[in-house]
C-alpha cells in the first residue's frame, strides 16, 4: 500500500504564498465523508451518536463541520466545555459528553449547567459531584476491567495499568448509589485499547460491555439507556497496514447487539462512540519546508517545523509517514533523519527513513496529523505554535487559527515590560 496526500505540490505552492510553513492543513471533504461513513455504519441503531473527542483537534471550525454532520462533542476540561457551548452544542439534546478524571469541582458545575452527560471516572466522585454540583438525573459510569485486553493471541493494551474507570464491583455499587440518589437515565463507558487497526476491536469490546449491561440490570435493576464504546479505533500510520473498515466494524457491533442485548429485552440501548483519531487523523497534514542539510555520522534534513508542531514522534517514537511534494514517484534511495530545531535530540520526525533525495526548499508533507497534532503543541525553547488552515471542498483555503506571535508568548508574563534589567 501507499499513503497519498490529499493535496498536490502545485496546491501547496499556492497556499504557502499566503500561509508560510509550517502549518497544519485539514481536508474538509475527507472529514465530512468520513463522518458520513461513521453515521452509516451505525445507522441500524436509532439512538447512535458519535461524540468527537475535542482533545484530539480543539478547533472551532473543525467542531462546527462535525456538528453539521450530526456529531456531538466529548469534553475533558472546562475550556472544551466552553468551546462546545459557544458553538451551540446542546447538552439537553444529548450533544455533549463530559469525560474527565481528577475533575475540579468547577468543571462538574459547568458540565451540569450545560446538561452534559457526566461520565464518572471513579466511585468516590459520586459524593464529590453531590457536594459540588449536585447529582443530575442522567449520568454515565466508566468501567475498567483490569488485566490485559486481548484479541485472540494478541495483547492489545493493559487496562489494569490505566488510571481510568471503576472495577466491576465498584461499578455495580455505583449504579445502586446513583439510583438511590434519584438518577433516572444511566449509561456505561469503557476504553480498553488505543489506536487498534483491526475491525475486531469494537465488536469484542461491545460484547464485554453488553454482557455486563445485562448483569447490571439483573443485579441492580438499572437498565442502561446507552453504552459508549469510546475511542480506540485507530488509523494506519504506516503504509503497510490496511485501514479499518468502519462499515464492517458497525456491522460487527450490530451482530453482538442482536446476540446479547436483544434477547435480554434491552433492544433500545443507544450506542455512542467517542472517536478522535479515526475521525480526524488522516485528514490533517503538517506542511513544512526543508531548510538545512547536515552530513556528519548520519544524513540529516532540517525542516522549519519541530516537535512543538507535532509532539508524537518525540514523545512516543511514533511513526508519521512523510511525502516529499512533487517527488511521490521518485525512488526512495536516500536515508535521512528528518529533524526540527529544538535543543533536544529526540526532536525528529523520522529516523533512518528511506526517502527521495531532498533538496533545500522542498516541501515535506507529514501525514496523519489531524488528531493529536496541533493539539499537543507547546512552547518549549520559546517556539511558537503554527497556523491551522482548512482546505475547503471547493479547493479554496481558509485560515482557521493564526500562527502565534512573540506578543502571544509574552502576554501572560505579569510585568514583563516593567522588569528592571539594570
Amino acid at each position: 500500500m501507499s499513503k497519498q496526500p490529499f493535496v498536490t505540490k502545485e496546491q501547496l505552492e499556492e497556499i504557502i504564498k499566503e500561509y508560510p510553513t509550517p502549518f497544519h492543513l485539514y481536508d474538509e471533504k475527507g472529514i465530512r465523508e468520513n463522518a458520513r461513513r461513521m453515521k452509516e455504519a451505525f445507522a441500524w441503531n436509532k439512538g447512535f451518536k458519535e461524540y468527537f473527542a475535542v482533545k484530539a483537534t480543539p478547533n472551532p471550525t473543525i467542531l462546527k463541520i462535525l456538528k453539521e454532520e450530526g456529531c456531538g462533542t466529548d469534553c475533558s476540561s472546562m475550556t472544551e466545555l466552553m468551546m462546545s457551548e459557544r458553538l451551540g452544542f446542546d447538552g439537553s439534546s444529548n450533544e455533549i459528553m463530559f469525560s474527565s478524571n481528577d475533575t475540579p469541582a468547577e468543571e462538574f458545575v459547568k458540565a451540569k449547567e450545560l446538561d452534559a452527560i457526566i461520565n464518572l471516572d471513579d466511585i468516590t466522585h459520586i459524593e464529590y459531584l453531590k457536594q459540588s454540583a449536585g447529582i443530575p438525573e442522567k449520568i454515565c459510569c466508566r468501567f475498567n476491567p483490569g488485566g490485559f485486553f486481548e484479541l485472540g493471541t494478541d495483547i492489545m493494551d493493559n487496562p489494569g495499568d490505566a488510571k481510568y474507570g471503576m472495577t466491576k464491583d465498584q461499578l455495580l455499587n455505583a449504579y445502586g448509589q446513583l439510583k438511590d440518589l434519584g438518577v433516572k437515565t444511566f449509561g456505561m463507558h469503557a476504553f480498553l485499547a488505543s489506536n487498534t487497526v483491526t475491525n475486531d476491536y469494537y465488536p469484542t469490546l461491545a460484547k464485554i460491555l453488553f454482557e455486563l449491561a445485562v448483569e447490571i440490570y439483573e443485579k441492580t435493576g438499572v437498565k442502561l439507556d446507552f453504552i459508549n464504546l469510546s475511542g480506540g479505533v485507530g488509523v494506519p500510520y504506516t503504509p503497510d497496514k490496511e485501514p479499518n473498515d468502519i462499515l464492517a466494524i458497525g456491522d460487527g457491533v450490530r451482530k453482538v447487539y442482536e446476540e446479547v442485548l436483544v434477547p435480554a429485552g434491552m433492544d433500545e440501548v443507544k450506542i455512542f462512540t467517542e472517536l478522535g483519531r479515526f475521525m480526524l487523523a488522516p485528514y490533517g497534514h503538517l506542511i513544512t519546508t526543508a531548510i538545512h542539510e547536515k552530513h556528519i555520522y548520519k544524513e540529516y534534513i532540517g525542516v522549519d517545523a519541530c516537535a512543538v508542531n507535532l509532539m508524537r514522534p518525540a514523545m512516543y517514537g511514533a511513526y508519521h509517514h512523510i511525502t516529499v511534494a512533487g517527488k511521490e514517484s521518485a525512488p526512495c534511495d536516500h536515508v535521512y533523519d528528518v529533524t526540527g530545531s529544538l535543543c533536544e535530540n529526540n526532536d525528529k520526525f523520522a529516523v533512518d527513513r528511506k526517502l527521495p533525495k531532498i533538496d533545500m526548499g522542498d516541501i515535506l508533507i507529514i501525514h496523519d496529523t489531524g488528531a493529536h497534532g496541533f493539539a499537543m503543541g507547546y512552547n518549549y525553547n520559546g517556539k511558537l505554535k503554527s497556523a491551522e488552515v482548512l482546505l475547503r471542498e471547493d479547493g479554496s483555503t481558509r485560515l482557521i487559527r493564526r500562527a502565534e506571535t512573540p506578543e502571544d508568548y509574552f502576554a501572560t508574563l505579569e510585568g514583563y515590560w516593567d522588569v528592571d534589567l539594570s
